[in-house]
């Protein structure tokens, strides 16, 4: 963590540290170009990590999202205050890139194929679910960000829209490349496969998330909910032996 020092002014940090345009990473839902230099002055690594790091040190001091001041961060960070605004509209935008650094980062998928790149983005989903319970400080931030609308909806349309939005790409694949059923609506398996891995990672966080999750739910809803015809009752039994409409689709 970036020890507490003097404001050393707008450019201090830029003035003694690499290019780092090319080694952020844009993150979900922000265009390519988005590490790029806003206007047209170069990036510094040593300067973003210590404003980040800032960020972070702050928050485990104890510090409330509401408490947090620009002032502040900069002071901490040893930077100007120019220098945050350089590269971040303002504290909305700067809290989302601290939780994407302290977040798993979300994988590569091909973009070519379906049922792969659906394991990959449930796994990171499942990583998520973990990274929040092991640490205290990202479980607070995340409770502290539901009181904030504004910071909430900008961190759903930025990161979880475009994840929402990758999982349904990929379900779409699954259906082109005759993994996944073409009879069923597509929003519909999308809330069905991140359904499970949600209730567990927000409703129920007592509960487990083992290694092997991920594939036990698409194999699961693979195979399907119904007992196999060998084991099962007789298509169209109801529950209690009563015969009713097959509903199975």
């Amino acid at each position: 963590m970036h020890v507490q020092g003097q404001d050393r002014g707008p450019d201090a940090a830029d003035a003694h540290a690499p290019d780092a345009g090319a080694a952020r990473n844009p993150g979900p839902g922000r265009p390519e170009g988005c590490g790029e230099p806003r206007r047209g002055r170069p990036r510094s690594a040593a300067a973003e990590r210590a404003i980040l790091d800032a960020v972070v040190t702050l928050l485990e001091a104890g510090e409330p999202l509401a408490g947090l001041s620009i002032e502040r961060i900069a002071r901490t960070a040893g930077v100007g205050k120019a220098t945050i605004y350089r590269r971040w509209s303002g504290k909305e935008e700067l809290f989302l890139d601290v939780l994407r650094d302290m977040e798993p980062q979300d994988p590569e998928v091909s973009g070519t194929a379906g049922l792969a790149d659906l394991r990959s983005l449930m796994e990171a989903q499942r990583a998520r679910g973990l990274a929040q319970r092991s640490s205290v400080l990202l479980h607070n931030v995340f409770a502290q960000m539901k009181s904030h609308p504004r910071l909430w909806n900008e961190y759903k349309d930025t990161v979880i829209g475009p994840r929402r939005d990758a999982v349904t790409a990929a379900v779409r694949r699954a259906v082109a490349a005759g993994e996944l059923r073409a009879d069923l609506d597509v929003e519909l398996m999308d809330d069905l496969i991140l359904g499970t891995l949600l209730v567990r990672t927000v409703h129920r966080p007592e509960s487990a998330l083992p290694d092997d999750l991920v594939d036990r739910v698409l194999t699961a809803l693979i195979e399907g909910l119904g007992p196999h015809p060998e084991s099962g009752p007789r298509a169209g039994a109801a529950p209690g032996g009563r015969t009713g409409p097959d509903t199975r689709g």
